[in-house]
């Protein structure tokens, strides 16, 4: 099975392949006389899983029996990975025992080796979890799931054009990003290139047009050209793209990348050129010396000629050597208005005073984002009943898949397959909660998200992971601790969504999921030991992995622990016990916690 190692996984699929392609797990295998088949049937049952998983992770956000399928998928490899750690921790256990056992021991343990009650336990287990899976990627034709489909974008364009009338709150950004095109004092001589940052859905496509059309723009350059990058970012293909923009065609040279270069330095020789790079990844510019490839021929150009990237991304500002542009959300006011006008005839909506009162609250939840704003007045357009009104301000759609999910899914989609799971862990954290970035860091380890190797240490791993989503405008500096992080509340939507039912949050305002058998993280926030019966509805989550209180600033929380409940709760890899007042003594089932790898008493009368 080592071969299957290096193939493209899933992130939950990756650890678990280089768990059973260790020497260790195999011969544990072969010396208790397990069924090797069973090896060989689990590998095939789980590569033909994988084989539709990215089509499968895409079409989730549409197709309810697809999401309902993964995470079925998700919770028999999760259970799979329970008992490959109850494999581990009996190797290990094996290897101390043989440390200290004379000959005659190792003897008599050799000739009980085929009575052994872990193997009778766990052979049970392991076909129980076989069948599971077997039956699941039996189910995957009827559904509509396709193998090799998925990974790439359905495709997204945009135009120069844009209707000025529908824009609101953006005048202060397009009159400074319109001062760095015509300033003669941005970059000396060297090319000019301005990058606007944000999150998908925050409207940086919708500056750029604000300023590509700008009147001002007509007499400052010679020529304009308007390109969106979004998926491939081919030298070839993209100059030959611009050519066509300036109006030279290229049909008898097309596909020599010298020559339509060439031509277009020859284009722009002395010429003030402005170009928009609309919807750039860091996937599709890996490193400078492929952007200097392509940026070549516009060095030809008049001084003052100037280039716009927007990117959700900020590796690609800084690959392209960029000045940085971080568009922020919309303030409430410019966000009223711009639901107005979507929501209310003519924009007004001074002749309904009651919905008035009801779309402001619904703006509210929007968080300044303008697609969900323009998304949601759109969805009450001519709407004049109060019920239905009231209907989209309290639906679970905020909570579950809100209409932003389509804009954001974009950022989810292109993650590396190692931040994928990292990120929608983060799920367990409240909307509104302030995070430490070594925190998470340690969840991360303990959920075994981070691999282990050389040169770096896991935390080292932690800490380019944490940067990355950082860089990609899913987790944002605090702006009441610059020390700390959070995820905007869409993005937290996001995360929740992918999750799913793994995730459960117990929170003062109470939860529109349930805890149960597929749970296995949880957070709980809760003011008052009064309400911690509510952790009786643990018991149905046999498989929690992770325990952990949210602790606000400010706030010592004392907690009861149920004695009787951590014993149920046998595969908890993180616990945080930390400001228990009333904890004196660790329980004795902690002992029998196999697959335990982080545990904090701190603040606790241990």
């Amino acid at each position: 099975m080592a071969e299957v190692v290096g193939l493209l996984l899933s992130p939950f699929l990756q650890v678990f392949f280089e768990k059973i392609a260790s020497g260790e797990f195999v011969d544990f295998f072969r010396s208790r006389k397990l069924d090797s088949r069973l090896l060989k049937r689990l590998e095939i049952v789980l590569l033909s899983a994988n084989a539709v998983l990215e089509y499968a992770e895409e079409m989730q956000f549409t197709e309810h029996m697809v999401k309902k399928w993964l995470d079925e998928l998700k919770d028999a490899v999760y259970d799979a990975e329970d008992i490959l750690d109850e494999i581990h921790t009996e190797v290990l256990r094996c290897k101390l025992d043989a440390e200290f056992q004379t000959i005659a021991t190792k003897v008599r343990k050799t000739i009980s080796t085929s009575l052994n009650p872990f193997v009778r336990e766990i052979e049970p287990k392991i076909k129980y979890v076989l069948e599971t899976l077997d039956d699941l990627v039996k189910q995957k034709d009827a559904i509509g799931l396709k193998e090799g489909v998925g990974g790439k974008s359905s495709g997204r364009s945009s135009t120069s054009l844009v209707e000025e009338s529908d824009i609101f709150g953006r005048n202060d950004d397009k009159e400074l990003i319109v001062n760095l095109l015509l300033s003669d004092n941005v970059s000396g001589n060297e090319l000019c290139v301005i990058a606007i940052i944000g999150m998908g859905g925050l409207g940086k496509t919708t500056l750029a047009q604000l300023v590509y059309n700008d009147h001002r723009m007509e007499g400052h350059f010679d020529h304009k050209a308007w390109v969106c990058v979004s998926d491939d970012f081919d030298v070839l293909k993209m100059t030959k793209t611009i050519l066509e923009k300036l109006g030279l065609p290229t049909k008898s040279e097309s596909n020599n990348l010298d020559w339509l270069q060439v031509t277009l330095q020859q284009k722009l020789m002395g010429k003030k050129f402005l170009l928009v790079l609309d919807d750039v990844w860091n996937k599709n510019i890996k490193n400078y010396s492929e952007w200097e490839a392509f940026s070549n021929p516009f060095k030809s150009g008049a001084k003052g000629t100037r280039v716009i990237v927007t990117t959700r991304e900020k590796p690609v500002a800084s690959i392209i050597r960029s000045t940085i542009y971080d568009l922020k959300t919309l303030q409430d006011d410019d966000c009223w208005l711009l639901f107005s006008k979507h929501a209310f005839y003519s924009g007004n909506s001074d002749a309904h005073p009651e919905l008035e009162v009801i779309g402001r609250k619904i703006v509210e939840r929007c968080k300044g984002l303008p697609l969900a704003v323009k998304t949601t007045g759109a969805l009450l357009w001519s709407e004049l009943d109060v019920k239905e009104w009231n209907k989209i301000m309290m639906s679970e759609i905020w909570d579950l898949q809100s209409d932003i999910i389509p804009a954001l899914r974009l950022s989810y989609k292109y993650l590396p397959l190692h931040l994928k799971r990292c990120f929608a862990y983060c799920s367990i954290f409240p909307k509104d909660y302030d995070f430490e970035k070594e925190e998470l860091i340690l969840l991360w380890m303990a959920e075994g998200f981070l691999p282990q190797g050389k040169p770096k240490t896991m935390e080292e791993i932690g800490d380019d992971y944490f940067a990355d989503l950082v860089s990609r405008s899913l987790f944002q500096q605090s702006s009441k601790n610059t020390l700390k992080f959070g995820m905007h509340d869409l993005v937290n939507d996001l995360a929740r969504f992918v999750s799913g039912q793994f995730t459960f949050r117990l929170e003062e305002g109470g939860n529109s999921l349930e805890i149960g058998n597929k749970t296995r993280h949880l957070s709980f926030f809760i003011r008052s030991t009064r309400k911690i019966e509510k952790f009786g509805a643990l018991y149905e989550a046999t498989g929690l992995r992770t325990f952990l209180p949210i602790y606000r600033s400010n706030e010592i929380l004392a907690k009861e622990l149920a004695p009787d409940l951590l014993p149920m709760l046998r595969c908890l890899r993180f616990i945080n016990l930390r400001s228990s007042l009333k904890l004196t003594e660790l329980p004795d089932s902690i002992g029998k916690m196999k697959h335990i790898r982080h545990l904090n008493v701190s603040w606790t009368p241990i």
